[in-house]
C-alpha cells in the first residue's frame, strides 16, 4: 500500500516549473497563527485576484470524490501528488456487524467506485479491516498525518476538526477536490481571523461539546462568517487533543471557514510515535517549526469574543440548528421576546421539534440515543459514556447506538471492556462509520421520533426524514438514555 508522506516543516511551493517565495514571509508586523499559515502557503498572489494557495493534504471519502476523479480522467490529467491524499469509507457504509454486504445500491456503488479510483491512481486507501478504516476526521489525527502548520482540505464541512492541531483545515466542493488532485493548489481569498477566548474551567460533568454549543448559541449560526477562529484561553489549554477536536469540529456551525488551536505540548505528546508523524529522528526539528506557529504578541484579529465557562452547565439544543440551544434547566426562549424576523424562525423550529417555549427541555422523553460521529466518536467519548452506563440500563423504549469513529477506536474500546459495558446496559456497540450523524446510511431515526445525539447538526431531517434531533455531549446522551428523558449526567459522576 502506498503511504501518505508527513509534512513537518514549511516548504517553498511550486507552480509549474518556477519556484516562488511566499509573500510576507519576512513580514515584521505581528501576525496571528491564521496569517502565518496563510502566508507560508501562498504560491502566487496578484492584486484583485484570489491567491494560488498550496494544499498539503487532502482527505477523501466515498460520497464527494467520484466526480473529482471523473473530472481528472476526462481531461487526461494525472493526480499531482497521490501521496498527499488519504481516502477512507465512512458516510454511506453500514455499521451493523455484517457491514461488508451493502444493501443500498447507491451506497455500494460509491464504495466500490472509491476503491477502484484509489487503486487506479495510487491513492492510499483505508478499507474495511485495514485497522485504520473510520470517519475521515478521526483517522487523520490517529495516523499522525494531521500536523501543525499544514493546510488540509476534504469534501466535507467538518474538516475544521483537524484545526485542533494548529492546521488550517476546511471543507471544499467537489470541483475544488479535482483542482487539488490536479495541481495541489486552490484559488482562495485570504480569510478574516477571529479570536475566541474560553476563560475559566469546566465544571465536573461539563465538556468541550458544551463549550462549543455555548459559543454557537451566543454568536449564532452566522456569527463567524468568513473568519477562521483561533480558540484560546485557560479552558482550551487544559483540554486533551480529543476535546480540542470537538471544539474545532463544530466551528463550521457558527459560520466559520475553519477553527484552530495553536500547537503546544499536549499536541506534541499526542503526535509522537504515530505511524505517519515525523519519526523520532526528525521530531524535535518538527517541534521547532511547530513552536513558531504561536500568535505574535500584539497581533490583531478582525473580531474577538470572550466566554467565561466557570458557571456553564450542560448544553442541549431544542431547535433546528446548533445555535438554538440552552443550558439544562434554562427555559426555551419565547417567540414573543424576539424581533419579528427572528420570531418566525423560532416559531418554525418549535413547531418542528414540538418543544414548548418558556419551559426547560430537561425531562423531555425521546426514543433514540446516539454516541458517535466525527464530533464525539473517539475513545475518550466512549469512556465517558461507558462510565455513566456501567451498572445501569438503557430505559425501556429507547434504542441506543454507540458507534466508534474508527477501527482503532473500536479495538481500543474492546481492549478496555467498554463494549461489554455498552452491551450489558442494553446499548448497541456497532462497527465504525458516520452512522446516525446523517441519514446517508442504514442508521436512521424513524419519522416523528426524537434522538439525543452527540453529533454536530440538528437540521430538519438530518438523522432521517421528519426526525427530531437534540445535540448534547456523550455524558448527557448516556445519562438521558438511562432516564429515557433528557437529563443531566451529574448524579452519575
Amino acid at each position: 500500500m502506498s503511504q501518505v508522506k508527513s509534512t513537518s516543516k514549511p516548504k517553498k511551493h511550486k507552480t509549474g516549473e518556477s519556484e516562488v517565495q511566499t509573500p510576507n514571509a519576512m513580514a515584521k508586523q505581528p501576525r496571528n497563527i491564521v496569517q502565518k499559515i496563510w502566508d507560508s502557503h501562498v504560491v502566487s498572489q496578484q492584486e484583485g485576484h484570489p491567491a494560488i494557495f498550496a494544499i498539503d493534504l487532502m482527505l477523501l471519502h466515498e460520497v464527494t470524490s467520484a466526480q473529482a476523479f471523473q473530472t481528472i480522467e476526462s481531461r487526461g490529467l494525472k493526480i499531482a501528488n497521490p501521496e498527499r491524499l488519504l481516502a477512507t469509507i465512512d458516510h454511506s457504509i453500514p455499521t451493523r456487524q455484517n457491514r461488508y454486504e451493502i444493501y443500498d445500491e447507491a451506497a455500494r456503488s460509491q464504495v466500490e467506485t472509491l476503491r477502484a479510483n484509489c487503486k487506479r491512481h495510487g491513492v492510499p486507501f483505508m478499507d474495511f479491516d485495514s485497522g485504520n478504516q473510520g470517519i475521515v476526521h478521526v483517522i487523520g489525527p490517529e495516523l499522525g498525518v494531521t500536523q501543525p502548520g499544514m493546510t488540509i482540505v476534504c469534501g466535507d464541512s467538518h474538516t475544521s476538526t483537524h484545526g485542533a492541531f494548529g492546521a488550517l483545515a476546511f471543507g471544499v466542493g467537489t470541483s475544488e477536490v479535482a483542482h487539488v488532485m490536479a495541481t495541489g493548489c486552490l484559488l482562495q481569498e485570504a480569510p478574516k481571523s477571529m479570536k475566541v477566548e474560553f476563560k475559566g474551567k469546566l465544571k465536573k460533568g461539563v465538556y468541550s461539546k458544551d463549550a462549543i454549543l455555548k459559543l454557537i448559541s451566543i454568536i449564532g449560526v452566522g456569527g463567524a462568517n468568513g473568519h477562521v477562529i483561533e480558540y484560546t484561553g485557560e479552558a482550551i489549554s487544559k483540554m486533551s487533543m480529543e476535546e480540542r477536536m470537538t471544539i474545532c469540529n463544530m466551528s463550521i456551525e457558527c459560520g466559520a471557514r475553519a477553527g484552530l488551536i495553536a500547537p503546544d505540548r499536549v499536541t506534541y505528546d499526542y503526535l509522537r510515535g504515530r505511524r505517519l508523524a515525523p519519526p523520532d529522528s526528525q521530531f524535535l526539528k518538527a517541534v521547532e517549526y511547530w513552536n513558531s506557529l504561536k500568535t505574535d504578541k500584539d497581533a490583531a484579529y478582525d473580531k474577538e469574543v470572550v466566554i467565561d465557562l466557570d458557571q456553564l452547565d450542560p448544553m442541549v439544543t431544542w431547535g433546528t440548528n446548533p445555535s438554538q440551544g440552552c443550558e439544562l434547566g434554562q427555559p426555551v426562549p419565547s417567540p414573543k421576546s424576539l424581533p419579528e424576523l427572528e420570531r418566525k424562525d423560532l416559531e418554525a423550529a418549535l413547531a418542528y421539534t414540538k418543544v414548548d417555549a418558556g419551559k426547560s427541555i430537561e425531562g423531555l422523553p425521546f426514543q433514540w440515543a446516539f454516541v458517535g460521529s466525527c464530533t464525539n466518536g473517539r475513545i475518550e467519548d466512549l469512556r465517558i459514556a461507558a462510565s455513566i452506563l456501567k451498572g445501569n440500563k438503557v430505559a425501556s423504549g429507547v434504542t441506543m447506538y454507540v458507534v466508534p469513529g474508527s477501527e482503532s477506536v473500536r479495538e481500543q474500546a474492546m481492549k478496555e471492556g467498554l463494549d461489554k459495558v455498552f452491551e450489558e446496559a442494553g446499548a448497541q456497540f456497532r462497527m465504525p462509520g458516520c452512522s446516525m450523524c446523517l441519514s446517508m446510511n442504514d442508521d436512521r431515526v424513524p419519522p416523528g421520533e426524537r434522538c439525543v445525539s452527540s453529533s454536530n447538526r440538528n437540521f430538519m431531517g438530518r438523522q432521517g426524514p421528519d426526525s427530531i434531533t437534540h445535540l448534547a455531549s456523550p455524558a448527557t446522551v448516556a445519562a438521558s438514555a438511562i432516564a429515557g428523558r433528557i437529563s443531566s449526567a451529574a448524579k452519575y459522576l
